[in-house]
């Protein structure tokens, strides 16, 4: 028997990289995960705020309000939809309850949606806005957060 050839070294080789890639790109998301669940200064941590005010909510949210949310995060990949939506969600009802709100307006998802995006996707969001026809202008000051 004799040496492996060399494209079949490269094989190894370039799967190798790969898998440490793939690996890494995993770990990314799982140190964000892990983030998310240490307690801050409160003693909560991020994701438990987002359990408290999506369940402080749930009455207030009526069946255009969910509907409204289920197309505001249609831009999100599948795999990720349903941890955005909680999130966003959960930024929609702070600002629904801290404002009095009784009920869960489009009004109210719109600026919550604006609050619970990052800045760095401010570009996407004002596209996807736009091309949905919704007006985001009364809310062009939580931009400037």
């Amino acid at each position: 028997m004799g040496n492996a050839p060399d494209w079949f070294m490269f094989f190894i080789v370039f799967w190798a990289f790969v898998m440490l890639g793939a690996m890494a790109i995993g770990g990314y998301f799982m140190f964000r995960k892990f983030l998310k669940v240490l307690p801050k200064r409160d003693g909560k941590s991020k994701l438990d705020w987002q359990n408290y005010w999506v369940d402080r909510s749930r009455h207030m949210w009526p069946d255009e309000s969910k509907a409204f949310l289920d197309e505001l995060v249609q831009p999100v990949p599948g795999p990720f939809r349903d941890i955005a939506k909680h999130s966003i969600a959960a930024s929609i009802a702070q600002y629904a309850i801290e404002s009095g709100a009784q009920e869960v307006t489009r009004s109210h998802c719109i600026a919550g949606y604006i609050k619970a995006t990052p800045k760095r996707d401010y570009r996407s969001l004002v596209s996807f806005l736009d091309k949905r026809g919704i007006d985001y202008q009364p809310y062009q000051h939580l931009f400037n957060r």
